[in-house]
């Protein structure tokens, strides 16, 4: 069985310093592939020099550093594209954890959305998206946009019904390590009941668990969690999710 990390965080120093043991373990665990998104720019050249033929990268601007980021990102993002074809943009979106952020605030990560948008439309490319609190917004400026690369609903937390709109968008659903809290109601229950060919497999790793301890290999942990929330062979998971990032990717298995 064949697993892929679809968000995993491997120019972070926390796993780039361990790299040869990071993918040792995660190879021993049946995960084989891995999609690495930035935060910043400052990401950037670390992950060109990552790619291979199981490490997908993606270039992009987070919410959180929207504010912080110089205009001329988009200049050096369209070469960056250019120079790297099988890349996606990401991680992009919006981000309102923080209810006191400045107005002018939320209304740059809107601005940085769109423009990377619409770069990622001249370029044929998936996006991998970054949702807190924000998935009307997200879908409304998708929408605006005609935007139809689709991509990845990252680390999918909300509700069952817009995770359909974003299916509808294109776009596959984040099923990762929220899961490994049996609390995480509105997370199992999208792994539940969510149509299999819509959802992939992530750890946002090293993040999303205690200390920044998570590690791709917990691909795994999470992928056994799935198929018994669903009631399926270990199997028929690996594979039809193996399919949705290739469709993703536009990698025709033969």
């Amino acid at each position: 069985m064949k697993f892929t990390d679809t968000h995993t965080h491997l120019a972070d120093t926390l796993l780039h310093t361990r790299l040869d043991e990071i993918l040792r373990q995660a190879n021993d665990a049946g995960v084989r592939r891995f999609i690495v998104p930035a935060a910043s720019i400052n990401d950037w050249n670390k992950i060109a020099l990552l790619q291979s033929s199981s490490i997908y990268g993606a270039f992009g601007i987070h919410p959180w550093y929207a504010e912080k980021t110089d205009q001329d990102f988009l200049s050096r993002l369209d070469e960056l594209l250019r120079l790297h074809p099988q890349t996606l943009i990401g991680e992009i979106g919006l981000d309102y954890a923080d209810k006191n952020q400045p107005p002018e605030w939320i209304k740059r990560q809107k601005n940085t959305f769109r423009q990377q948008l619409a770069l990622a439309m001249q370029h044929n490319r998936p996006v991998i998206l970054h949702n807190v609190r924000a998935g009307n917004d997200l879908i409304r400026i998708i929408k605006e946009s005609s935007f139809t690369q689709g991509g990845f609903a990252h680390a999918f937390s909300g509700s069952i019904e817009e995770a359909k709109e974003f299916i509808k968008l294109g776009f596959k659903i984040g099923i990762g390590s929220l899961l490994l809290n049996p609390a995480a109601k509105k997370a199992r229950k999208a792994a539940a009941e969510l149509p299999l060919e819509s959802i992939v497999l992530e750890t946002d790793s090293p993040f999303m668990l205690k200390n920044n301890a998570n590690v791709p290999a917990n691909v795994y942990r999470i992928a056994e969690i799935v198929a018994e929330l669903r009631g399926i062979p270990l199997q028929v998971l690996s594979e039809q999710t193996e399919n949705n990032v290739d469709a993703v990717l536009n990698i025709n298995r033969l």
